[in-house]
């Protein structure tokens, strides 16, 4: 037999391969975060008829004399280039920008995958609706996030309640007017919160004493609740600098107050917001922190990747945040379906952490990433590729047609 006919059978085979890897790029041209694939070929082993030879004497040397035995697959390779991003609108859609993987698990094994059409489920798991795999990344507590902890599926259940934060601190601000009598007071009444959320109104008033640039502050005896609470060291001396601008505020102490069954409220107030110019007075307490007890209402996702929960008492708080795996090599990757990939002995081992860190990209969130098939040079490609098909298939014609005039010599 004609090694010919052998080299055109291993091209027809190839090319069979190149165009498998063609059809599957080009069915997957809308698949969320599918990554297209490559053939590369390769010419295989070489038959040698003569070796080369160095030059001697009046000769020079010749080179070697090879007959080709066909061609092979070198690679099939994974091209992980970014997909454009399609909007969704949908909060728990993340597309990736940049290199990363969203890290997901069974309860056993992760798995990677670049697809991030994610949702939550009855038990408030964040997860791929398809499969049930989590989305694996790490969880808050009270508003805080550590990243330097191992990474686990993430969870947020439905109707997810915040504590009640005690108040700490007043704010005053604006003006205390400088044309004012001797007895002159300002009402400045603000609302606070004690360990389990309730509300306690603290009735300050500002007074004019006879001291220039000076004023006082009392918090009173409030009679709002029942039974009334005592203030305790809530008087203050507030003194301005002759251009009207805040001086100091003495003492540097909290006031407190011991609501009926909730542990002792203490409260700085803060006095640096305020003037004394001339004209009306404006002073009034103007922020405090502490809130009530909340209920979960709305989940969102920022750009870090960051769920980011809404109370029903107005405050928002980090509630977790989705990592992202990198690898050394992503093209040794081992795909399994589903848009999931597993890592190999060539990928290397997964370096899990935040967006935007070590090399990983960053979340488009209410958005998904759309497939990076180029269908132009896929089109592109069949063509190269048929037209390969069909020369090799002419060598196994021509072939054939040689040794059928071979096995006519005979007659």
């Amino acid at each position: 037999m004609m090694r010919s006919l052998f080299a055109g059978i291993s091209g027809l085979r190839n090319h069979q391969t190149r165009m498998d890897v063609i059809g599957n790029n080009i069915a997957n041209v809308n698949t969320v975060g599918f990554k297209a694939s490559r053939v590369n070929f390769q010419d295989m082993l070489n038959q040698t008829i003569q070796g080369a030879s160095s030059g001697q004497g009046n000769l020079g040397g010749t080179n070697p004399m090879q007959v080709g035995l066909g061609m092979g697959l070198a690679s099939i390779d994974t091209l992980f280039t970014d997909g454009s991003t399609q909007p969704t609108g949908k909060q728990t859609d993340l597309a990736i920008s940049g290199s990363g993987f969203f890290v997901l698990s069974d309860g056993m094994n992760q798995i990677y995958t670049r697809s991030g059409a994610f949702d939550f489920d009855n038990q408030g798991n964040f997860l791929v609706p398809g499969s049930g795999y989590k989305v694996m990344g790490w969880k808050g507590t009270e508003g805080n996030i550590d990243t330097n902890q191992p990474v686990t599926p993430i969870q947020i259940p439905v109707g997810s309640s915040m504590a009640a934060k005690p108040s700490t601190s007043i704010t005053y601000a604006n003006n205390l007017s400088g044309d004012a009598a001797t007895g002159t007071t300002v009402p400045a009444s603000i609302t606070v919160y004690d360990s389990k959320g309730n509300t306690h109104k603290i009735a300050g008033v500002f007074t004019k004493t006879a001291t220039a640039n000076q004023w006082t502050f009392s918090s009173g005896t409030q009679t709002a609740d029942t039974p009334p609470i005592t203030i305790t060291g809530g008087t203050y001396t507030i003194n301005f600098n002759t251009d009207g601008s805040f001086d100091s505020a003495t003492p540097a102490t909290a006031f407190t107050f011991d609501p009926a069954g909730a542990a002792t409220v203490s409260v700085t107030p803060n006095f640096t917001g305020l003037t004394q110019y001339g004209g009306e007075s404006t002073a009034q307490a103007v922020d405090r922190d502490g809130y009530a007890a909340g209920t979960l209402e709305q989940t969102t996702i920022d750009g870090t990747g960051t769920i980011i929960g809404k109370f029903s008492n107005g405050q928002t708080q980090k509630l977790a945040q989705v990592c992202l795996s990198t690898f050394n090599n992503p093209a040794g990757l081992t795909k399994v379906g589903d848009n999931m990939y597993i890592k190999s002995n060539n990928s290397g081992e997964p370096q899990v952490g935040p967006s935007g860190s070590g090399g990983r990209g960053g979340f488009n969130p209410g958005s998904l990433e759309m497939s990076n098939v180029d269908l132009a040079q896929e089109f592109s490609n069949m063509i190269i590729t048929q037209r390969g098909f069909q020369a090799n298939s002419k060598i196994i014609t021509v072939t054939d047609e040689m040794l059928q005039d071979l096995a006519n010599l005979k007659r």
